[in-house]
């Protein structure tokens, strides 16, 4: 199942400047193994695991992939917004595991 879910967030007054979205970053994290404040700036260091060959085995070492840096004020909105992803994820695996009322197996 292809997943075609896509929110944008409406934020009158604030225009997203075009190409620049083309150069921002994938960032993909296993955990948050860290985190602080500074000055009054929320602090975040993101991390995955790598898994590296080792003789005849392997080894896995984390490495740092992100360190967030952001206001209060851009956490709590990033916190609203990953809560909102994370709902829509709970709402299309309901789907998923709740057949349509009146549907019927073939």
């Amino acid at each position: 199942m292809a997943d075609n879910t896509h929110s944008v967030v409406e934020v009158p007054g604030v225009r997203i400047a075009p190409g620049s979205s083309e150069s921002a970053p994938f960032i993909y994290f296993d955990g948050v193994p860290t985190f602080g404040i500074r000055n009054g700036a929320i602090q975040i260091e993101l991390a995955a695991n790598t898994i590296l060959p080792d003789g005849k085995g392997v080894k896995i070492e984390v490495v740092m992939t992100a360190h967030l840096r952001c206001s209060p004020a851009a956490a709590s909105s990033l916190r609203e917004t990953i809560d909102k992803a994370l709902a829509l994820l709970q709402q299309e695996q309901q789907q998923v595991t709740d057949p349509a009322q009146g549907s019927k197996p073939n």
